[in-house]
């Protein structure tokens, strides 16, 4: 049974970053490349190890080895990321990112033989099948479990922000969905999927998982995809929030921001002779409200306050962060306009090939 352990929360501040990519061909169109890419071959250099697929034989994802502090975590997802394209490029194929690609129809495309996944499609079935979504994942050490319970559920909150400033995938199956992150959406189909509730300690999220794997409703500790979870076997708080990124100043402002909200968090948890008494009493629905607003609106959302008393817009969220934390990358976001946007701007005016090669990761 494979579940995690308190034991494993043992480092305060260390980073780690995944990413799921789309394979393209020369046309920036989806592509399966994963069998050679994954299987056929063996990745080079840091991606040993390192390089992993999805469901679809197009979708690709990568994990940086564990980063020790923040100020080295540009040079590492450089280094991953220039390997993937280069070592993609010797097999003939490309590398783009977004929340969904807009090529992508999920009837036309191949899912993954892997075990895993097929077991997957068995259990879920249409809202599996369906699921051409593409993420980022940011790892935060934590030194204690309990912590990191603890700022899993008061990080909810903030995580609708980020979802709204990633907002990078308008387009799905072929149409515009008139969402700004239909990734968000179409991901929240699945079971064990979006925002999560909290939880008493982390003896109370360990009992949950295993429950959960025990009477075979998952098949271990993984296929939980909330969009935050104490990753137990990592030791870490696991922020699932974002669409992908092409740009990886925008993935970098995303690890510097849950970064800056775990260890701020820490500290308050740290400061607290009871902290659990001390934390917010989060209803589930007003997060869900907050999330959808995101997935919606994007940039232009408002959200419910945390302490409930009005509206506040995401600009006045990104300033009061960015003052508060002492964080620039997510200022830089909101004033540059979404990814969704510029899709949608590049289809308008330049047709969809040019929205196509927009979301190729540069070589």
């Amino acid at each position: 049974m494979e579940t995690g352990s308190a034991e494993n929360f043992t480092r305060m501040g260390t980073l780690g970053i995944e990413e799921e990519f789309f394979v393209v061909d020369d046309s920036g169109r989806p592509v399966s490349g994963t069998d050679e890419l994954v299987y056929a071959n063996d990745p080079p250099g840091v991606l040993e190890d390192r390089l992993d697929h999805e469901l679809f034989k197009f979708v690709i994802e990568t994990q940086t080895p564990v980063i020790d502090s923040l100020s080295e975590a540009g040079d590492v997802l450089g280094e991953v990321r220039e390997t993937l394209v280069s070592y993609a490029a010797e097999h003939g194929y490309r590398i783009a990112a977004a929340g969904l690609h807009p090529a992508a129809k999920w009837r036309e495309l191949e899912h993954a033989e892997k075990p895993r996944y097929r077991s997957q499609l068995d259990r879920i079935q249409y809202p599996q099948h369906r699921n051409t979504t593409a993420g980022l994942h940011v790892h935060v050490g934590v030194d204690d479990a309990d912590k990191a319970t603890w700022i899993a559920n008061e990080i909810r909150w903030f995580l609708p922000i980020m979802l709204a400033l990633s907002a990078n995938s308008p387009y799905w199956n072929g149409f515009d969905t008139g969402l700004q992150s239909a990734r968000a959406k179409i991901f929240e189909g699945l079971p064990n999927t979006g925002m999560p509730t909290g939880f008493s300690s982390f003896s109370a999220f360990a009992d949950f998982e295993r429950l959960m794997v025990e009477q075979g409703s998952i098949n271990d500790r993984g296929e939980l995809w909330y969009d935050v979870r104490p990753h137990s076997d990592h030791g870490t708080v696991e922020v699932r929030t974002p669409d992908g990124q092409a740009d990886p100043e925008r993935v970098l402002a995303f690890v510097e921001y849950t970064h800056a909200l775990v260890l701020d968090l820490a500290e308050r948890y740290e400061d607290h002779a009871d902290p659990w008494a001390a934390g917010h009493d989060h209803r589930r629905e007003l997060l869900d409200e907050n999330k959808w607003r995101a997935m919606r609106h994007g940039h232009e959302a408002s959200f419910i306050a945390r302490d409930r008393s009005g509206v506040v817009s995401l600009g006045e969220v990104v300033a009061r962060e960015c003052e508060r934390l002492g964080v620039e990358g997510i200022g830089r976001i909101h004033a540059e306009g979404s990814g969704t946007a510029r899709q949608r701007q590049l289809h308008h005016e330049s047709g969809p090939e040019a929205l196509y090669e927009s979301l190729v990761l540069s070589p």
